[in-house]
């Protein structure tokens, strides 16, 4: 497990941050109080997904959107559903929140 730099509560609700951990690039979503994080990476052509630093959301804050081609992802399971990579997903990443730290429970 990877504890990271991030808290619980640097992400507003309906939000979003990005951040570093272990040299690579994630981002965290939170909707309704739930947490979800993902790679900052579009599964298109593998850049980073934000608009401007921490902004990963359309401007609805309901979809989280790639800057690149416009692609729309739920923000529940990051399944794309519409755009370049329509039918493709973000790659989620295990968590847990240890003392309001996010912790990273990365895959070897």
């Amino acid at each position: 497990m990877l504890t990271t730099d991030l808290r619980t509560t640097d992400i507003p609700e309906n939000g979003s941050k990005g951040f570093e951990c272990n040299g690579e690039k994630y981002f965290a979503v939170k909707k309704e109080g739930k947490l979800y994080v993902y790679k900052n990476s579009c599964p298109h052509i593998g850049v980073a997904l934000e608009w401007v630093e921490d902004q990963f959301l359309d401007s609805s804050q309901s979809m989280i959107q790639c800057a690149n081609h416009g692609a729309l992802f739920v923000i529940e399971s990051g399944a794309c559903v519409a755009g370049p990579c329509s039918g493709q997903k973000l790659t989620a990443v295990k968590f847990k929140v240890v003392d309001d730290v996010i912790c990273l429970q990365l895959q070897p």
